[in-house]
């Protein structure tokens, strides 16, 4: 696992387009929460990432699926992180995801994705 201990949006990007979930995960807050909406959890019942281990988990699922990552449009100051991020599986299905990220004493400490993809 990586040592970062703090946020670095550059190494951040680096490491979703390389599928590298470890980075990412060293720099979120160990109280980090994550808040998921799409077609599945809506915004009436999100899916709540409450604790390492579960983002963790979802970090692997994402970057061990065989698809590409393309980080675009961020937009950040000392207390946040925006960007969208534009995925495609290997069958060609498209994935679209915007993610704001508030920064607590230099990790992540909540995280929001709105994400949409091609249905098939």
């Amino acid at each position: 696992m990586s040592t970062i201990t703090t946020f670095d949006l550059e190494r951040f990007t680096r490491a979703a387009e390389q599928r590298d979930a470890s980075t990412q995960l060293s720099m979120y807050a160990p109280q980090a929460t994550v808040t998921i909406t799409d077609r599945v959890s809506q915004p009436g019942s999100p899916r709540v990432l409450s604790t390492h281990e579960e983002i963790k988990a979802w970090l692997e699922d994402t970057y061990g699926r065989d698809m590409t990552h393309s980080v675009d449009h961020t937009v950040s100051d000392e207390s946040g992180v925006a960007y969208t991020q534009a995925c495609r599986y290997a069958d060609g299905t498209n994935v679209l995801c915007a993610t704001v990220i508030e920064l607590q004493e230099g990790l992540i400490g909540d995280q929001t994705i709105v994400q949409v993809w091609d249905e098939r």
